[in-house]
Order: C-alpha cells, then structure tokens, then sequence
C-alpha cells in the first residue's frame, strides 16, 4: 500500500527549523543546476477566480509533481485558496512513494523560503515587520520570519478589508493599521494578496528595507509599483518570475541574482544596507524537498526502536 498523508499528518511532523533549512539546500541545488523542473504549467479555469497548477521537478534525491488548485475567489469564504496534493517516487527506479495533502505544505514551505530568503538578505537587527495582507501567508510568514529575525518586536498588518486586520491583530498581537503607516519604518516588509495593481509604493520604503513578495502570481497581476521593483531583486527562479511574475514583467525590473545563486555562492547578495525585494512565485522543488521531508520524518516517526 502506498501511504497517504493527510494534513494532519503532515502538521503533526512538519516543523519551522527544518524546513527552512530543508528550503535553503533544495534552493541552491536548484540555482546549481541539479534539479529538473519546468516552469509551472498554470491552466485558467476562469481568469481572475479559478486555477490548476502542474508542478513536476526531479533531482537525485527526490522525485514528484504536485497539483494545486489556485482560487482566489474562495478568499472569506472559509475554504483555502490553495488546496493542492503531492506525489512523491523514487527517482532512482520510479516506485510511487507517497501520497500526501499539499495544502499545509504550500503554505509552510512559501513562508519557509521567505525566511531563507530573509536570514541571508534583511537587515541583521530587524525589529519592525510590515504585513500586507492578513491570510493564511501573513500568518505563516510571521512565525518563519520570526524563526530567523528572532528580535522582531513589532508587527504592523493592513487588508483590504479592515475588519479582517483587526481580526489577525487581535489573534497575532499585532497592530491593525493603513498600509502606508504599516510599511514606513518597517525593516521587512510582507506582500501577500492576490491584487491585480500596485498595493505597495517605494516612496514608502525606509532605505535597506528587505520586502518579500509572494502574492500576485499572474503575469498580468501586480502587488509592487516600479519604484520598489527598481531595488535590488533577487527571485525564486528566474525562468519562473518571467513568465509568471507581473511584478517583474511588468516592470521590466533587472534580476540580481536567483536566491539560490546567493545560497550556492554563484552570485553575490546585493551589498549592505541595499533595498532588496525578494519576488517568490513558488517552484515545484520547494514542494517536492518539503514532501521528501515529511515522509522522511514520518517513517522515523514509526521505525521500531
């Protein structure tokens, strides 16, 4: 019997300290050319509302695909907007694996990479952290930054819907605010929505701000106005951010460097005290190493002693 985990399952093994660092080697492996991957194959169901993604990617030490669904008119309603599954194999002789629930894991591993991104990239003394958006990526991306930038000591939110701030300030000890106030001051900076214009402007930005933009991932769609997008960019993956990305394309903004470049010593980080956005539209090996992860975990969970 191929095994199958359910969210739950994978909640009950999945923590924030090996992932990060599970994130950080799949990232570089990526950048170092060892993973197989093609760029996500997105089929628009309905534009603007409904989404299939098709997610392969192969390396020597883990094999699969994953297939998410991206609907961002669920957004209130009380069902995710990403529900996904993953299927993992043997990559040296193609055995299935395991089945699992990717939702969990789409919404870890994206904080998940932000914090990588964060550890090598923010500022080192970060205290001020600017969410927007208020969802399921503010609240994750809150406990992997804090992971990281354990120093961080305040937390700003705004939404599009106020009353939806106020909720996860309540619940998060953070403070509910406009997203101009938000971000002024803020040493990193969060975007997770799913608009279509620029929410945040670079005016708003203090100097050698670190933001991590993870929303917005059509290539038409856009969370960042030109000024933010003319900081120091460094991306997921390249080939990705230019087919998916509106923020990049749009922008026509130059790439520094692919995180995992950074990571593997390839490409230099942008100097200290640069303005730096980390655009992530979320690649098939951070899902596949996070699933290797988890049933790596759950079969020592259950080996006999």
């Amino acid at each position: 019997m191929i095994p199958f985990f359910d969210e739950a399952a994978v909640a009950e093994v999945l923590g924030w300290d090996p992932l990060i660092d599970a994130m950080e080697a799949a990232l570089a492996a990526f950048s170092r050319g060892e993973v197989k991957q093609p760029v996500r194959n997105v089929i628009p169901i309905e534009e603007h509302r409904r989404f299939l993604g098709i997610m392969p990617a192969a390396a020597e030490w883990a094999m699969g695909l994953k297939l998410v669904t991206f609907y961002p008119a669920n957004a209130g309603t009380g069902v995710p907007t990403h529900n996904a599954m993953i299927l993992l194999f043997r990559p040296d002789t193609g055995e299935p694996l395991a089945v699992m629930d990717g939702r969990l894991i789409t919404e870890m591993r994206t904080a998940a990479v932000s914090a990588v991104a964060a550890r090598r990239l923010a500022p080192p003394d970060s205290r001020v952290l600017a969410l927007i958006g208020s969802g399921v990526q503010a609240a994750a991306h809150l406990k992997a930054l804090r992971r990281v930038r354990p120093q961080l000591q305040e937390v700003r939110v705004w939404s599009r819907t106020p009353a939806h701030a106020h909720r996860f300030a309540e619940a998060y000890g953070a403070a509910a605010m406009d997203a101009e106030s938000a971000v002024r001051g803020a040493d990193i900076v969060l975007t997770a929505t799913s608009s279509q214009v620029p929410i945040l402007k670079g005016v708003w930005l203090r100097p050698g701000a670190f933001v991590a933009a993870v929303g917005s991932p059509r290539p038409t769609w856009r969370e960042l106005d030109d000024e933010v997008m003319a900081s120091a960019l460094v991306v997921d993956s390249r080939e990705a951010v230019l087919k998916e990305s509106g923020d990049v394309i749009l922008s026509g903004a130059t790439i520094h460097a692919e995180l995992g470049e950074v990571l593997a010593g390839l490409r230099p980080p942008p100097p200290p005290g640069t303005t730096t956005v980390f655009k992530s539209v979320g690649i098939a090996v951070e899902d596949i190493a996070a699933a290797r992860l988890v049933l790596d975990l759950r079969t020592r969970a259950v080996a006999p002693e």
